[in-house]
């Protein structure tokens, strides 16, 4: 099976961190997040991973040639972007995308099982599977519901708000890369969108499990304490 690992951001939300390392590098214990990404795919049977690259890329490119031997059973290659071109425009750059492929953000912490993903969405017929995980928002304020002259309808006191949110990982078929333009910008949203107009299936595949996106410097220590405590859980062998 294949893999495109998104890893061309520049992660600003992590600075000043990323304005010398790319996010990818980010150390989690002994090792940078792109590496735990490498193995963990390559535990569930993806030997040909493609990464698509832009800030810092040269880093990314000398750091995983230095580790090669690490899983030297899997075919890395390196698709280079000049200018940002979204979380879905990336894709339409790299060739031989023929067969079902998964993408994924290179900077996600996750016990997600991959081969039941990929599964998952070939029992469905999607044309793209979005692997989701739930997330409950607390609002720590008083909620008010009024109508248009103002007279209060309702009043909710710090109401728990449920979303199904995206984990960053996804399963395409190739015909998806029809809608996504070879040099220009996109993002997945409007490809969603895209398809959905087009009549195609776009599903969801719902994981209980843990999963991090490391977004953010609290997000990056939270990512490195829950690592030691649960390596073996994270299937990077």
């Amino acid at each position: 099976m294949r893999a495109v690992i998104l890893a061309g951001g520049r992660g600003r939300r992590l600075a000043p961190y990323t304005t010398v390392l790319p996010k990818p590098l980010m150390p989690i214990g002994d090792v940078p997040i792109i590496e735990i990404v490498i193995r963990q795919l390559r535990h569930f049977g993806f030997k040909r991973i493609t990464l698509a690259v832009g800030h810092l890329s040269e880093l990314i490119d000398a750091y995983l040639r230095s580790r090669q031997g690490c899983f030297e059973d899997v075919e890395l290659e390196f698709a280079y972007e000049n200018q940002p071109t979204g979380t879905a425009g990336a894709l339409g750059a790299i060739p031989g995308l023929d067969r079902t492929f998964l993408a994924m953000n290179g900077d996600i912490l996750t016990d997600l099982d991959y081969s039941q993903l990929v599964a998952h969405h070939r029992r469905t017929g999607a044309a793209l599977t979005i692997a989701t995980a739930r997330r409950r928002i607390k609002i720590d304020f008083g909620v008010i519901e009024s109508d248009s002259t103002g007279r209060v309808r309702g009043y909710l006191e710090k109401p728990e708000l449920d979303y199904s949110v995206s984990m960053g990982v996804y399963v395409y078929e190739p015909r998806v890369l029809a809608w996504i333009p070879k040099d220009g910008y996109l993002d997945l949203p409007d490809l969603v969108h895209c398809l959905l107009s087009h009549g195609e299936r776009v599903g969801t595949y719902v994981w209980d499990g843990y999963w991090l996106d490391i977004g953010r410097p609290e997000d990056l220590q939270l990512a490195i304490e829950r690592f030691s405590q649960m390596s073996g859980a994270f299937n990077i062998d």
